[in-house]
């Protein structure tokens, strides 16, 4: 079964850093771009960050840009977001998934590629 797993969320202070981790699981990421999405209570979905299979093109939700790094590890099969400077906007489940539509600062799922996961919740709070 193909599936993509987040970990890595937690309560964090403002001002702090998490890393999140995007792994899968019955699939090799090698060969697929991967993005990173959020979704806060009683908001919409949207897209923060995505990066290509060699991990060279990368792409950041303007709003973000400053504070987050996208990277991967093909060989641990593993897609990961370090955030930094973690702001009190920024709680959310954060999840991940394949082939994102990136253009610019737009970060959008693909349609027929989407399954999202649980995710992994990220708090930010004193």
């Amino acid at each position: 079964q193909v599936q993509l797993v987040e970990s890595g969320g937690g309560l964090v202070q403002p001002g702090g850093s998490l890393r999140l981790s995007c792994a899968g699981s019955g699939l090799s990421l090698a060969n697929h771009a991967l993005g990173w999405f959020r979704q806060a209570p009683g908001k919409e979905r949207e897209g923060v960050s995505c990066i290509n299979p060699s991990g060279r093109n990368k792409h950041y939700d303007g709003s973000v840009a400053e504070r987050l790094t996208i990277s991967r590890d093909n060989a641990k099969n593993t897609v990961y977001l370090q955030m930094n400077n973690l702001k009190p906007e920024d709680p959310s489940v954060y999840y991940c998934a394949l082939e994102p539509v990136c253009m610019g600062t737009r970060i959008d799922p693909r349609p027929g590629y989407v399954n999202w996961g649980q995710g992994t919740q990220v708090t930010v709070s004193s």
